[in-house]
């Protein structure tokens, strides 16, 4: 495993844990951005709503969160860990990283 850190994951890992069914992928986007492009069977939560529906997120696995480059991610991933979901983990690049990186197909925006 690459991990950037304890706090980030790059795509490539992801992709990785997607296969073996080890994450479930938080999208924090908002709604039109995952209109674009989006990986299949993420969560989509908009950041503003994450409060309001944590008691949706699992907390018996890896949760991935992923936003347009990660900035927002990162700050929903040390919400999210402040709020006991120490399984979260940022996605370095966010979907920008994985249409460039795991899915050329993806658009980019």
């Amino acid at each position: 495993m690459r991990d950037v850190t304890d706090f980030e994951l790059l795509v490539d890992d992801l992709a990785e844990r997607l296969r073996r069914g080890d994450a479930v992928v938080l999208d924090v986007r908002e709604n039109w951005e995952v209109e674009l492009c989006a990986i299949p069977g993420s969560l989509h939560i908009p950041l503003g709503q994450l409060p309001g529906a944590i008691g949706d997120l699992p907390q018996d696995r890896d949760i991935a969160v992923l936003c347009h480059h990660g900035m927002r991610s990162a700050h929903a991933t040390a919400w999210l860990r402040a709020h006991g979901f120490d399984r979260a983990i940022n996605i370095a690049g966010g979907i920008d990283a994985w249409a460039r990186r795991i899915d050329p197909s993806m658009k980019v925006y």
